[in-house]
C-alpha cells in the first residue's frame, strides 16, 4: 500500500491535471497544494475560494452546465487570457481620498459598474436561485439582469430586488409568444430589454455532453424531454400557449429586431456584438445600448476574447450609445481594464454563481463585496477617483 506522502503527491498531480483542463481554465488563483475549503463566505479571500465549495455541493451535470464552453473551450480561455494582455498605467499624483464607483446608465444612477449578467436555470445551483441573487444584488447595490429562463417568475424576482430590473430575452419563432414575454417583463417593472442575438442555433458543448445526461435517474424528474416541456418549466411561460413555438431561438434579422424594438417601451439593448460592423448597424437601427459578449464562450469556438473585441466596438459606436461588456471578468483589475477600454459597465456570470452554489444569497453578496473592493482598490492605486477618470491612457497592450 502506498504511503501517505505518495498518496498526497498523486492527489496533487490529479488536481493540477483537473485545473489545467478546459473546464477549469479560469481558476488561476486556486492552489491545489492548499486544498482549502472555506466554511463561510466571510472566510473567502477572493472569489476563487468559492469554487471548491460550489463544485462539491452541485450535481456533476449542473457544475458542467455552469463551466462548459464549446468544442475545446478555446473561447472560454480567450475571455480570461484577453485581460492578461493589458497592463495598467498608474498616475500617482491624483487625490484619491474618496473613491466613487457610481454611474448614470439608461436614465438611472447605479452604485457600481459591476452588473449581474443574465443566467438561466439558476435552481440548478441553489434552491432560492434568482431570488437569492436579486436580494444580494439589492443589498450590495448592483444591477440584476433577469434571464427569460429564470427559475422564478419576474414578478417574484422584482419583489425580491425591490427596484427596476433589466430583462434578457431569447425571442421564440412565434411572435405572439414573444410579445407575451415582453409584456410580462414590463408588468414586472423591467425598464431595460436585452435581446441576446448570438444564439441562432444549437452549440457544441462537449464538456456538458460528456458530464451531463438528462436521461440519468437523478436528472429525469427535472428534465422532461422536448422543447415545449423545457419552456413550460420556466415560470414566465406559465399560461402562454407554446403549441405553435417550434424553436426557442430564431435568426435575428433587422426586420425582426426593429419589430421587437417598436413593441416595447423598455430601453432596447443588443447583447452579443463582437465586431465594428455589427455595432454600427445597432446604432443605425436605434439600439439604446450594446453589450460586447461572446456568451461566456458557450456558443461559437475560436472567437476573440470579449475584451479584445471591445476597442473596435467602442470606436465604431463613437460615443453615440453606451457600450457594455461581459466575459472573463474575474478581478477588480479586469473591471478597471474594461472601463479604461471604453465599457460603461461590465457583467459577471460565473463568479456570482460560484457564490450562489456555495452559500446562496450570502455567497453572492460576498462575491460582489470582494469584486467591488478590488475595483475600488485598483482605482485608488491607479489614480482614478471616479469612473469618468478611467480613460484609455490608464492601460496599454503588452508588446
Amino acid at each position: 500500500m502506498p504511503g501517505r506522502a505518495v498518496i498526497k503527491q498523486s492527489r496533487r498531480r490529479f488536481l493540477r491535471h483537473v485545473l489545467a483542463s478546459p473546464l477549469a481554465a479560469h481558476s488561476f488563483a486556486f492552489n491545489p497544494d492548499e486544498e482549502r475549503r472555506i466554511a463561510s463566505p466571510k472566510e473567502a479571500i477572493n472569489i476563487f475560494d468559492f469554487i471548491p465549495v460550489a463544485r462539491g455541493k452541485m450535481l456533476p451535470a449542473h457544475w458542467a452546465y455552469l463551466e462548459t464552453g464549446v468544442d475545446d473551450d478555446l473561447t472560454v480561455k480567450a475571455n480570461i487570457e484577453g485581460f492578461r494582455r493589458y497592463q495598467i498605467r498608474p498616475y500617482p499624483f491624483a487625490d484619491v481620498s474618496r473613491i466613487d464607483t457610481s454611474l448614470e446608465l439608461f436614465g438611472r444612477k447605479l452604485r457600481s459598474p459591476i452588473l449581474l449578467a443574465p443566467v438561466g436555470n439558476l435552481r440548478a445551483f441553489h434552491e432560492e436561485a434568482d431570488l437569492a441573487c436579486a436580494r444580494a444584488a439589492a443589498a450590495r447595490g448592483h444591477q440584476f439582469i433577469v434571464s427569460v429562463y429564470s427559475s422564478y417568475h419576474p414578478h417574484e424576482i422584482a419583489q425580491a430586488y425591490d427596484g427596476p430590473l433589466w430583462f434578457q430575452l431569447y425571442p421564440t419563432d412565434n411572435w405572439d409568444a414573444t410579445v407575451a414575454l415582453i409584456r410580462r417583463a414590463e408588468a414586472a417593472g423591467a425598464d431595460v430589454l436585452l435581446v441576446t442575438v448570438d444564439t441562432p442555433g444549437g452549440s457544441n458543448r462537449e464538456t456538458l455532453r460528456r458530464t451531463g445526461n438528462q436521461r440519468s435517474p437523478e436528472c429525469r424528474p427535472c428534465h422532461e424531454p422536448g422543447l415545449h416541456a423545457f419552456l413550460k418549466r420556466h415560470p414566465i411561460y406559465r399560461d402562454i400557449d407554446v403549441a405553435k413555438v417550434t424553436s426557442g431561438v430564431r435568426p435575428y434579422t433587422w426586420d425582426f429586431l426593429d419589430r421587437v424594438r417598436e413593441t416595447t417601451r423598455m430601453r432596447f439593448v443588443i447583447k452579443g456584438v463582437m465586431t465594428a460592423e455589427a455595432a454600427r448597424e445597432c446604432v443605425a437601427h436605434g439600439a439604446d445600448g450594446i453589450i460586447v459578449s461572446n456568451h461566456g464562450g458557450r456558443e461559437l469556438e475560436s472567437l476573440l476574447g470579449a475584451v479584445d473585441a471591445l476597442e473596435e466596438v467602442v470606436a465604431a459606436v463613437g460615443g453615440k450609445i453606451p457600450v457594455l461588456m461581459d466575459g472573463g471578468i474575474r478581478r477588480g483589475t479586469d473591471v478597471f481594464k474594461a472601463l479604461a477600454l471604453g465599457a460603461r459597465a461590465v457583467g459577471i456570470g460565473r463568479p456570482y454563481l460560484w457564490g450562489l452554489g456555495a452559500f446562496g444569497q450570502e455567497g453572492v453578496e460576498r462575491i460582489l463585496e470582494l469584486m467591488q473592493a478590488e475595483l475600488a482598490g485598483v482605482m485608488k492605486l491607479a489614480g482614478t477617483p471616479t469612473l469618468a477618470a478611467i480613460t484609455p491612457q490608464f492601460v496599454r497592450r503588452r508588446t
